[in-house]
């Protein structure tokens, strides 16, 4: 499997036909008077083929405004991807958003995610980012990926961000 930058030239209508986002949750992190607990919420998630043309789009808009897009490939099929966003922020604007870091549902476990983040880490760095910020998914399964990745709570929280989706947890990862 290689892990690649994408550029305009490889992105494809077809390129996410057969991602499976499907992602079935039953605990979730939730943030109560300034500590994380478990609690049980469950929920299941799935990508539409409509969703996956409008992430298409979106790596299109990204790559054209200086954001980057990693991905898993092997034989021009996509195994997972993380999205850096264009925008730098925070009071230093130190921050780039990693707005999306997903592997499909057979090989999570296998360590793609991991190296797409590794990756994904090594891109945003050089796109002069001294942090990345993740507004990530508050399963406990996406929560412990991200500990391991030695991701912490976020020091300076993007409103926007957070509003888009106030359950997430807010972290970020010092380049």
């Amino acid at each position: 499997m290689n892990i690649i930058r994408l550029k305009l030239a490889d992105l494809d209508d077809h390129m996410l036909d057969s991602f499976d986002r499907y992602q079935k949750t039953d605990r979730v992190w939730v943030l109560q008077s300034g500590t994380f607990h478990e609690e049980c919420n469950p929920f299941e998630e799935d990508w539409t083929e409509g969703n996956k043309q409008t992430i298409i789009h979106h790596f299109r808009l990204v790559i054209e405004n200086g954001g980057a897009v990693v991905a898993a490939l092997k034989e021009k099929k996509v195994y997972g991807f993380a999205v850096i966003e264009a925008t730098d922020f925070g009071e230093k604007s130190m921050y780039r958003e990693l707005s999306y870091i997903h592997v499909t549902r057979k090989f999570r476990g296998s360590g793609i995610g991991k190296v797409l983040f590794e990756k994904a880490c090594e891109v945003a760095k050089a796109l002069g980012a001294e942090k990345l910020y993740i507004g990530a998914h508050p399963s406990v399964e996406t929560q412990r990926f991200y500990q391991k990745m030695g991701c912490e709570p976020a020091k300076e929280v993007n409103a926007t961000i957070f509003f888009r989706e106030p359950r997430d947890i807010q972290l970020e990862f010092i380049l």
